[in-house]
């Protein structure tokens, strides 16, 4: 779908501390960073806003593709998965630059109607040394059609060797959805989730889930190096999930045993 150079969009960004404390308190910690403190990783997310008018905006609240990404035809965004390298913290309160790059968009059919895979990449620096590479694999669907079967879920494993529960509430979906300037309806917007997108409830952020694993990863483990991620099944505000461990294995298990994400570090 996508020929010649790759499309490219540079941002700039302070980073500021108060950004993440708030974030910090709204996962139920203590509000503590400052100007020059590490970031824990993937704080990144709350950063780089492209805020845009609302007529720029598709139905869903995203920004309407055409730019950075192709124009693909199809109305539904998922995040999909992805992959991080971090090579050295960012820090808060330091101007920062990034460079996002759309690697690929391709369309495939799959046993819904077609699909397109889209792969970002994204390069963070401060004070021109790179801190960290991204790769963001979002998918494009069809909406789905009434009658249309659900898929059936993969079984999430039960050999974890640590685990912690972990409920969400609509104050912390919104609360995600404002740090991140995330205007997703599918987070906050309840009729639209259930009548438009054919979801039980308000979907749990793909990358929040994600945050949780990497947190509970470097209180675990220790500092990440590397980082991947892949979303298998939504989960719903309504649902308390579990953040399982083993080894160097992650992944997120809801409360039917389905496996919602899994992931490496």
């Amino acid at each position: 779908m996508q020929s010649g150079r790759p499309l490219a969009l540079s941002q700039s960004d302070l980073m500021d501390p108060a950004r993440a404390s708030a974030f910090q308190a709204a996962l139920g910690g203590s509000a503590e960073i400052g100007t020059g403190d590490p970031l824990p990783p993937f704080f990144h997310q709350l950063y780089f806003w492209n805020a845009l008018p609302s007529e720029e905006l598709g139905r869903d609240g995203h920004p309407k593709v055409g730019g950075l990404i192709p124009d693909i035809g199809l109305p539904r965004r998922m995040w999909a998965g992805g992959r991080l390298q971090f090579d050295r913290p960012l820090r808060a309160g330091i101007q920062a630059e990034r460079l996002s790059i759309c690697e690929s968009a391709n369309r495939k059919e799959g046993r819904t109607g077609p699909l397109v895979f889209v792969t970002l990449r994204h390069e963070i620096r401060q004070e021109g040394v790179l801190c960290l590479t991204e790769w963001q694999d979002l998918v494009y669907r069809e909406d789905p059609a009434v009658d249309a079967p659900k898929p059936v879920p993969l079984k999430a494993p039960m050999n974890e060797t640590y685990a912690q529960e972990f409920s969400f509430s609509t104050t912390l979906l919104f609360r995600y959805s404002a740090l991140t300037f995330n205007g997703h309806r599918i987070h906050y917007d309840l009729e639209y989730a259930r009548d438009v997108e054919g979801y039980a409830g308000l979907v749990v952020h793909g990358p929040l889930l994600a945050q949780l694993l990497m947190l509970m990863a470097e209180r675990v483990l220790g500092p990440i190096r590397k980082f991947r991620f892949r979303a298998t099944a939504p989960l719903m505000h309504f649902e308390t999930a579990t953040l399982c461990q083993n080894g160097h294995s992650l992944w997120v298990r809801g409360p039917d045993g389905r496996l919602c994400m899994e992931a490496e570090v």
